[in-house]
């Protein structure tokens, strides 16, 4: 997003803003102000899109995707898991499955969620209202069209984020001021029912927002704005969440009815944005997160980075501590929050280029040593970061690594269109089965992953000659692969009803691969299973890692002398530094170890959802709590 169009919210700010589900009953007991009245926010296309800007903001900040919706609530999985340290009430606790409704780190989330939602509501309450939007000039109107989109839009990615979460909440489709007096105090409203809304809006914000190449027709600048083919790849993937599992208010795991359906809107959704040719994908993984992601580039050529939470200001209101909260460290500076799963870290084939990018096996030096640029770090196999938002590739401006700035400015990564294709396969593969074209979409992803020609057969890489059983338990493990560390997959895991199986045979292989002479990795029951020299008794011990590799080398190419699939030497070869690997320091007693640590509060019927926050109910005495709390 352009930063002009980040100023702040000039607009109705409502006493009542969080009435509905608010974190302080004050609220309960004021009417409805304003700052600025409607009549002023909503008088041209100036000012309306100040307002939209207003309602993208919510979008990051540390109550959205800067930090807490983005990287404290999307772990433990069997990819990524949250930090060491003892039990806190804060966001150890929330990544270990042992959230209570007091947890420090829920309220402000919540509140920041439902704030976006009314911002959206207000916008999709006033715009159609403007004169302008019936009887302007051609690109007026198609310009208000367009933000009126985006507000459907933005107010669906908020209330989905709320539901993957929270599960069943009341609706919140007009803005308080018109809710308050007449249903001030809302009950839940079943998840299927928000959905069905949400997917009706989205079907009429996608024939009001503009295709990525229509953008300039309009009169419009071209940014990070939401384009046709972002509302589609929403009401896809909004689209399998209804057709999936969830856990309902009687504890129990369920799908919704006539859930065929729901994969046909997926399916059809995601035709639509590969036929259209207005999405591609950037034909290096690497250069997609390091160039692209890290390097802050204005444009995206491919438009793979189909919805993006950006981020402005150095500050917790509207920028990320992406870079800074997880990936690795630089001159000790980072908190290495989000560590990489040992058994995740052997699920990619020794060729799948998307290991180092994802999988960050190093900390950065200090400035001091020699030789310049800064020396590599190796890490201990429980010690790896997650990779595809590194400080150590920030660039334009490059951070000082003397630097001690928390905000990076980096953009949280909504939609990719490499989750499209998946979604396809998926869809396509439920309703019909391996088809040719399921093949392809899955394919291309692939091909790309391995650093292949994307449209190229190649039968190295290809998945072909599958069950519909076992594509989809391939699927499984190619959604980790590539977008691992994104947020996605404990939700994926959650609508498969996959989370449980997937955190105990997690566990499982974390306890065989600390006796690495003992017993050998197996292969989940829930997908497809590791590389076959990723399950020998013959994985190294220790890794030795080449002393003062250049921080700027490719991340473990060049790094360790070693190999990662074969056993380790009995003595440390000349010029390296050792570290463990498989060793029994993944199940050590104590949080400080993957195994100790991992999911440890996760219980079956209960931890698909998050505690509701105490303060929301105390607001709302209507708001149930979730099964288990």
């Amino acid at each position: 997003m352009n930063r002009k169009y980040f100023n702040k919210l000039s607009i109705l700010i409502s006493a009542s803003l969080l009435l509905l589900l608010g974190g302080c009953k004050k609220y309960l007991d004021q009417q409805p102000i304003t700052e600025v009245g409607s009549d002023l926010v909503f008088k041209d296309v100036a000012s309306t899109r100040q307002a939209i800007a207003g309602v993208y903001s919510r979008l990051v900040g540390d109550q959205g995707f800067g930090i807490r919706l983005s990287l404290y609530y999307t772990v433990d999985n069997d990819e990524m898991q949250g930090p060491t340290g003892a039990a806190d009430n804060d966001r150890r606790d929330i990544a270990r499955y042992a959230a209570t409704p007091g947890n420090a780190q829920l309220t402000n989330p919540f509140n920041q969620l439902f704030t976006g939602i009314e911002y959206a509501n207000i916008c999709i309450d006033n715009i159609p209202k403007m004169d302008m939007y019936s009887n302007g000039s051609d690109n007026e109107k198609k310009q208000l069209q367009r933000m009126y989109g985006e507000a459907l839009t933005l107010r669906a990615q908020f209330y989905l984020e709320a539901i993957m979460n929270w599960g069943d909440l009341p609706q919140h489709f007009v803005p308080a001021y018109a809710q308050a007096s007449g249903n001030p105090f809302p009950t839940k409203v079943d998840r299927d029912t928000l959905y069905g809304q949400l997917l009706n809006d989205l079907k009429i914000a996608e024939d009001l927002v503009p295709w990525k190449n229509e953008v300039a027709s309009i009169g419009d600048q071209v940014d990070e704005r939401l384009t046709k083919g972002a509302v589609k790849g929403l009401r896809a993937r909004i689209a399998l969440f209804r057709g999936g599992y969830s856990l309902r208010q009687d504890g129990t795991m369920k799908r919704g009815s006539n859930y065929l359906a729901y994969y046909q809107i997926a399916k059809d959704e995601c035709n639509d944005i590969i036929n259209s040719g207005q999405h591609s994908l950037n034909p290096s993984f690497r250069a997609l997160w390091k160039d692209q992601v890290c390097g802050h580039a204005v444009t995206d050529p491919n438009g793979e980075l189909m919805f993006q939470a950006s981020a402005i200001g150095f500050t917790g209101a509207e920028d990320t501590k992406l870079g800074y909260y997880n990936g690795p460290t630089v001159n000790s500076l980072g908190n290495k929050s989000i560590n990489v799963m040992p058994t995740y870290f052997y699920l990619f084939d020794s060729t799948d280029l998307r290991r180092d990018v994802t999988c960050a096996a190093y900390n950065v030096g200090s400035p001091t040593a020699t030789p310049t640029p800064l020396p590599k770090i190796g890490q201990a196999l429980t010690a790896i970061c997650d990779g595809k938002y590194r400080r150590d590739w920030t660039s334009n401006p490059v951070i000082s690594p003397t630097s001690a700035v928390q905000y990076l400015g980096l953009k949280w990564q909504i939609l990719r269109y490499s989750d499209v294709l998946l979604m396809f396969a998926e869809a396509e593969n439920e309703i019909n089965g391996p088809t040719a074209s399921a093949y392809t979409a899955v394919n291309m992803v692939r091909r790309r992953g391995y650093g292949k020609p994307i449209a190229a057969p190649d039968v190295t890489v290809d998945l072909a000659g599958l069950s519909k059983t076992s594509f989809f338990a391939a699927l499984v493990r190619e959604r980790a692969l590539e977008l691992g560390g994104e947020g996605v997959r404990k939700f994926d895991l959650i609508r498969w009803n996959l989370l449980a199986s997937a955190v105990a045979e997690t566990k499982a292989n974390l306890t065989r691969m600390a006796t690495p002479t003992a017993t050998a990795l197996v292969d989940p029951s829930y997908m497809a299973g590791y590389p076959s020299y990723c399950k020998t008794l013959i994985l190294p011990i220790a890794m030795y890692y080449i002393t003062n590799t250049l921080s700027d080398d490719n991340n473990i190419n060049g790094l360790w002398k070693n190999s990662l699939y074969k056993t380790a030497p009995t003595t440390t070869p000349a010029g390296t530094t050792k570290v463990a690997w498989l060793t029994n320091a993944i199940t050590a007693a104590g949080t400080t170890s993957p195994l100790g640590r991992f999911a440890t509060g996760f219980t079956t019927g209960k931890s698909e959802l998050m505690p509701l926050p105490q303060p929301a109910r105390d607001a709302n005495f209507n708001l149930a709590q979730n099964p288990g709390y």
